[in-house]
């Protein structure tokens, strides 16, 4: 019999996208952009559900809809440091000890930005192959969607 994990893990994601940092930073933090990308493929974060105070101590909250079945899961997170554009971090109570997630934007020089995504106290839940893989697919949606710009 499998058994899921029960104690909290960490994840650090490495990425590379084709636009400058003050751009993947500006579609990052930004509602306007963040609703053609935030979440996974088959999931779509409607405008009116993204709050966003870039400041450390306000909110960013999401709210993802399920695209076949109307499901939602709302994300609901404070900003820790807010420094534009080299990096943010935010943490989300509502899980287990407050699931953090930091984020450094490193300029490659040619027109290209690295991000280093942390992630500490997660729950086994996104830890699984299917939880990375849907958070994936995301990065492909912002891929697409800087190419667009």
């Amino acid at each position: 019999m499998n058994e899921m994990p029960t104690e909290l893990g960490e994840l650090t994601i490495t990425r590379i996208f084709n636009a400058r940092p003050e751009v993947v930073f500006e579609c990052m933090t930004t509602p306007s952009h963040l609703t053609h990308f935030w979440g996974p493929i088959g999931v779509s974060t409607p405008l009116e559900g993204i709050t966003l105070e870039p400041r450390p101590g306000g909110r960013f909250e999401t709210l993802m809809v399920n695209d076949q079945t109307g499901e939602e899961y709302p994300m609901r997170g404070v900003f820790i440091d807010f420094d534009p554009p080299r990096a943010f971090s935010f943490t989300e109570a509502d899980f287990g000890g407050g699931m953090t997630t930091s984020i450094v934007f490193n300029d490659l020089g040619d027109g290209r930005t690295e991000t280093v995504t942390h992630q500490t106290n997660v729950p086994p839940m996104f830890m699984s192959p299917e939880a990375r893989a849907g958070l994936e697919t995301s990065f492909v949606k912002m891929d697409a969607y800087l190419a667009s710009l």
